[in-house]
């Protein structure tokens, strides 16, 4: 008897704080079970409002770690220094001609001889064992490399232009197609093949390979030939005749 008192009081208290609102959770599960369905259908949506409620905190919690060290990285990263140009880069790497004037009324065609390092990318200029010459060059690219070996100079021409790569120009001589290739590429109609510059030709092969003026970006760019300096290519040209040695090493 006095069990079920207790039970019936216990029961009031629940219905009295469900009429306030103000009931903890569990006595709010057993009042909500004891209502009217659609109290307990109320009871539900508020529980499911209150789970979106954490699922959205817990992903905004989870956003702020991930993209804040991001944010934090992008906007307050120390300032990067400017970037060098690839020129800079490559005027590092390829010291510049140097020519020993002690030697210029030594060496003639008669004593000069070439010899041309690949892997440093240095042509030598030379009489017996001493250097007239020490120049930057541009050998033969991937696929085109400049043969090694030992050659002889087969020709000289001071004006001499490719018979393979070169350009298409129309007759006013402007330029239609830039480096084109007569092994490759046809020519379009109302077009001529010019061969590209080879100003002072010192030919070694008889493939075509030789030494003459060219670009040289700091390392083996060429269709074969080994490319010299405007300034130096006219002084070796000079120094050198049909017949002078040349050797092509690693």
């Amino acid at each position: 008897m006095l069990c079920t008192r207790k039970r019936s009081c216990a029961l009031a208290a629940v219905a009295s704080n469900l009429s306030g609102d103000r009931l903890e959770t569990t006595d709010y599960v057993i009042a909500a079970m004891q209502r009217a369905p659609y109290v307990t259908a109320t009871f539900f949506r508020r529980m499911r409002f209150v789970g979106h409620s954490f699922t959205l905190l817990a992903v905004s919690f989870i956003l702020m770690g991930v993209l804040a060290p991001a944010a934090s990285a992008q906007f307050f990263r120390p300032a990067q220094p400017p970037m060098k140009k690839a020129s800079d880069l490559i005027r590092r790497g390829q010291p510049g001609p140097k020519v020993d004037k002690g030697l210029e009324s030594v060496i003639n065609q008669d004593n000069s001889r070439v010899l041309v390092s690949l892997s440093k990318q240095r042509a030598y200029l030379m009489v017996g064992d001493q250097i007239y010459i020490d120049t930057p060059i541009s050998s033969g690219k991937r696929g085109h490399e400049t043969p090694r070996g030992s050659f002889r100079v087969m020709e000289k021409d001071p004006d001499h232009r490719s018979s393979i790569y070169g350009d298409f120009v129309d007759r006013s001589g402007r330029v239609v197609r830039s480096g084109v290739s007569t092994q490759i590429d046809s020519a379009p109609s109302g077009t001529r093949y010019l061969g590209a510059s080879m100003k002072w030709f010192c030919r070694l092969t008889s493939g075509g390979v030789g030494m003459h003026v060219g670009i040289l970006p700091g390392y083996a760019a060429s269709h074969g030939c080994i490319r010299l300096p405007s300034d130096i290519a006219p002084l070796i040209y000079a120094k050198v005749k049909v017949g002078t040695p040349a050797v092509v090493t690693d």
